[in-house]
Formats: structure tokens, C-alpha cells, sequence
């Protein structure tokens, strides 16, 4: 073999373990993408206004049909992540003992609509709607629904938002704890009902 065609062969291995090496590559990165979004909560897609229309702070509407009990998922409005959070009956019946741990557990300073009332914070009861930005310095809390969660409080944590930024805590009411640096409620936006599956944010319900 001549010393070109053995140059030709070597550039020829080369290429070909470069292929391979890209190919690995690409596929690991494909897997890793897919472990990221299987931990994700889900950003429910809403059916949008223009550009021009969001930045005028036109409502979003999102198909909430299919949300299941105990899951949580986020829509954007005015450029905010919105947490809309289908609560079980467990998770319900679990706020009421809450009272004495929050700073503000009738939500009388809260920033919320008039319509808004009670305990669970909300118009249909088992739905939950909150703008997820901490009151304390707009960071956006985690969802952590596991009950006695060691590093929320172990058995006194009954589900809940937490901001990883400074440490503040909500229930899944969106009350704050006492003992933690944000001082209000999360706010709950304007919002409606289209029917039985359609949420529309950024418009008052109709409350006789």
C-alpha cells in the first residue's frame, strides 16, 4: 500500500470514529433533554392574543379539562407564570388546619379579587389560580406537594409552594408562613370560567 492510500485510510478511520463520536453525542443529548422535561411541571399552552394584544394585557384562555387531581400547571399571562393547581380532597380538607402556622390565613391583606373568598382562595374550590412570583422578591416558588417533605418542616408540611431564592413558604392555598422573609399572600389575578374547562385570566367572573 502506497503511503497516500495509507493516509487515505487513516483520514478515512478519523472520519469515521468522528461520525460515531457525534452520533453519541446527539443521541445523549436527546436523552437528557427527555429526563429534563419528564420532571418539568407543565407549561399549558393558552390560546394567545398578538404580541401587541399580551402587551396591552389582553386575557388568556387555557384548556384546564384535563388537568387531574393533585397536578399543577402554568400559564402565562402579562409575561407572569400563573399556577393553576387542581387540589385533591386530601389537600382541601388540609388547609383548614393551617391557620395558626400563617401570617395572613384569612387572606385580609391579600391582593386579590373581591370574589375571591375563604379558605381555599379560589372560585371552584378544587381549582387553584395564583400568580407564581413570591411576594417577598419575584422569584418563582417550586411546587412541593409531597406531604412531610424533611426539608420543609417534616410532618408539620402538608403540600405547598417554596421559594428556593430566600426561603419563603405558601400552602397550597397560596398563604404564606409565618417565620419566612415574603410578608403577603400570593396574588391571585382576575379570572373566569368559560364553561367547565376553559380558564380565562385576565377577566372578573360575574359573581351575583
Amino acid at each position: 500500500m502506497s503511503e497516500v492510500e495509507v493516509s487515505q485510510a487513516a483520514d478515512d478511520g478519523r472520519g469515521s470514529d468522528q461520525t460515531r463520536r457525534r452520533f453519541l453525542t446527539a443521541a445523549t443529548s436527546a436523552v437528557s433533554a427527555v429526563g429534563v422535561v419528564g420532571v418539568a411541571v407543565p407549561f399549558l399552552g393558552s390560546w394567545n392574543p398578538s404580541e401587541k394584544a399580551k402587551a396591552a394585557g389582553a386575557p388568556v384562555k387555557a384548556d384546564i379539562g384535563k388537568i387531574a387531581p393533585g397536578q399543577m400547571v402554568v400559564v402565562e399571562w402579562r409575561g407572569k407564570p400563573v399556577y393553576v393547581l387542581r387540589r385533591t380532597p386530601e389537600q382541601l380538607s388540609d388547609l383548614t388546619a393551617l391557620d395558626g402556622d400563617l401570617k395572613d390565613p384569612n387572606s385580609e391583606g391579600a391582593d386579590q379579587p373581591t370574589y375571591i373568598e375563604g379558605t381555599s382562595r379560589s372560585l371552584n374550590e378544587e381549582l387553584l389560580v395564583v400568580v407564581g412570583l413570591c411576594t417577598h422578591l419575584g422569584c418563582a416558588p417550586k411546587f412541593r406537594p409531597e406531604v412531610g417533605a424533611a426539608d420543609l418542616g417534616g410532618d408539620s408540611w402538608v403540600g405547598g409552594f417554596f421559594c428556593p431564592c430566600h426561603g419563603s413558604k405558601f400552602d397550597l392555598a397560596g398563604r404564606v408562613y409565618k417565620g419566612v422573609p415574603a410578608a403577603a399572600n400570593l396574588v391571585v389575578p382576575p379570572y373566569s370560567f368559560e364553561g367547565d374547562n376553559v380558564l380565562v385570566i385576565g377577566v372578573d367572573a360575574e359573581v351575583a
